[in-house]
């Protein structure tokens, strides 16, 4: 039966198993609803809720190179786009719930010109949005070489997303600085085997 084990039937699983782990931040955002678990300030509970499974999984979507340097299995490449794709999900829920449970939709521009943690955010969010939209192996072959300089983006808007969590931190910010020290690590490493340029965004390969 082991010997019938293809590549790409170990890709299937992978995928099946990281899709439905992406899923089970939404699932326990979903029972807390259900039952009444959200504390005395439910519009930030599921607000913040939503944008941590947002930066986790985006943390998650950078270690896929990592992964497949360290095992060499390719595998993990052909997961990345699924990774980024949810990342994408869950921040538009986030940006969604902000808007409606705790900012409401009165002067937006005022709002989110005035406070840094919010043009932060913002910042990081509208730099995931040509990732989402040039995702597709459709535009990959369309854009050419063009397309990996693009998605260098990812790199800026995980550091303006982290500063957004940073900055908006209360008393407790060692959630915060542990995920800060995850991100520098996976951009050193990426630094050490690909050198610089790898991450720097719209620069040809």
């Amino acid at each position: 039966m082991l010997a019938n084990w293809s590549k790409t039937t170990t890709l299937r699983v992978v995928k099946v198993a990281l899709f439905l782990a992406a899923l089970v931040p939404l699932l326990i955002l979903i029972q807390r609803i259900v039952v009444g678990d959200l504390g005395p300030d439910p519009g930030q509970a599921i607000t913040e809720s939503l944008g941590k499974a947002a930066f986790q999984l985006l943390l998650a979507t950078l270690f896929m190179t990592p992964l497949r340097k360290l095992t060499g299995w390719a595998g993990w490449i052909r997961c990345r786009r699924m990774l980024g794709l949810f990342v994408f999900f869950y921040a538009v829920l986030h940006v969604m719930a902000f808007l409606q449970l705790i900012l409401g939709w009165g002067d937006l521009w005022a709002t989110f010109t005035r406070r840094p943690y919010i043009i932060m955010g913002a910042a990081g969010f509208i730099l995931l949005v040509p990732l989402a939209l040039t995702s597709t192996q459709k535009m990959m072959k369309r854009m050419g070489r063009g397309w990996k300089p693009l998605h260098r983006l990812i790199y800026l808007s995980s550091i303006f997303v982290w500063l957004h969590f940073l900055w908006q931190a209360r008393s407790d910010v060692s959630e915060m600085v542990i995920y800060g020290v995850v991100l520098m690590l996976l951009l050193l490493v990426r630094v050490y085997w690909f050198g610089v340029s790898s991450l720097v965004p719209l620069k040809k390969a």
